[in-house]
């Protein structure tokens, strides 16, 4: 039987989807590249490679890391939203990067909401809060109590304007009514050792930052930011338990990108092997060993739906204390 041009076309387009699976068998073709926002030598960046390695085994192909800091963590977002959708160049990032920024900023570079596909969702980043060993801020409601009674006189640290460490406690100011005044730092050492002499009364640091300062007597923890205690401070705890507020979370977290087009074969190849990856013992040790906090990834459309449930909450907070579009 001879087919006209219409039936052939039709023909054709049955097949199309089963000629793509065929194609994605051969994946990856070549070197995958995993780009990120972070410094080398920082606890993201030792996960990344940590999971690199195995996913090189796992895939058959190099897999390789690229650092490309600064530029308010946005270098790697750019790459990746303009690259070839074809899970050769994926991205790790943070919550700032897809949350923060795209309220922050006045414009920007990419969309977070359209360009990028999820993969896997594999740690949360926990801060805790901490004041000099002679404050008389002895726990959270002494902060709170002493706050409201000396409005404005009060300073907090953070790492600047928009950093998650600055909207930690714009968040618990906003939630008890607190007027403090916000002084941004450059690094963290610095942020910390003006804590311990008494120059700013209190602030959040990166979890496992004020480690040996905590030891040695010269910090108080007052609660961890993550919903569940952290490790390293046992007797820490969260700020919802402290607060007595159920809910109250300040978290920055870890998420695997690939460009919005990449096609879905990839996406769950990638989501399973991620998922087994972060998902394994020896690696949720070393997340533990720095500082951060290993989750089981959500299914890809839980991926999304928690993405858009953060973007919802930060930017409505910066929007309500007056700093979106400010950079």
């Amino acid at each position: 039987m001879k087919m006209d041009r219409r039936q052939a076309l039709s023909a054709l387009a049955g097949l199309a989807p089963w000629g793509r699976a065929f194609a994605q068998q051969g994946y990856p073709s070549s070197t995958v590249t995993i780009e990120l926002p972070l410094a080398p030598g920082t606890g993201g960046d030792a996960l990344v490679r940590l999971y690199a390695d195995a996913l090189q085994t796992s895939l058959g192909k190099p897999v390789i890391v690229k650092n490309a800091p600064g530029a308010a963590l946005m270098i790697a977002a750019i790459d990746i939203s303009k690259a070839a959708p074809d899970g050769l160049t994926l991205m790790m990032t943070v919550s700032s990067t897809l949350c923060i920024n795209p309220t922050l900023y006045k414009t920007m570079p990419y969309d977070a909401q359209k360009d990028f596909a999820p993969i896997a969702l594999y740690v949360k980043s926990p801060f805790i809060m901490v004041v000099g060993a002679d404050s008389p801020i002895k726990t959270p409601k002494d902060f709170v109590r002493i706050a409201k009674d000396s409005p404005g006189k009060l300073n907090f640290a953070s790492l600047g304007i928009g950093t998650m460490q600055h909207l930690s406690m714009e968040l618990v100011m906003d939630r008890f009514g607190l007027k403090l005044n916000h002084v941004p730092y450059r690094a963290t050492p610095q942020q910390m050792s003006d804590i311990v002499a008494g120059n700013v009364e209190i602030g959040f640091v990166e979890a496992a930052a004020p480690q040996g300062l905590i030891k040695d007597g010269k910090l108080r923890p007052l609660a961890v930011s993550s919903a569940t205690r952290f490790a390293a401070y046992p007797d820490v705890p969260t700020l919802a338990e402290a607060f007595e507020t159920p809910g109250l979370e300040a978290v920055s977290w870890h998420v695997m990108m690939a460009p919005a087009a990449t096609p879905a074969p990839i996406i769950d190849r990638l989501h399973q092997e991620m998922k087994r990856i972060t998902g394994a013992r020896d690696f949720k040790a070393k997340a533990d060993d720095l500082g951060l906090l290993p989750i089981d990834t959500p299914d890809i459309n839980g991926i999304k739906a928690f993405i858009k449930s953060e973007q919802d909450r930060w930017g409505a907070l910066i929007t309500k204390i007056g700093i979106a579009g400010t950079q």
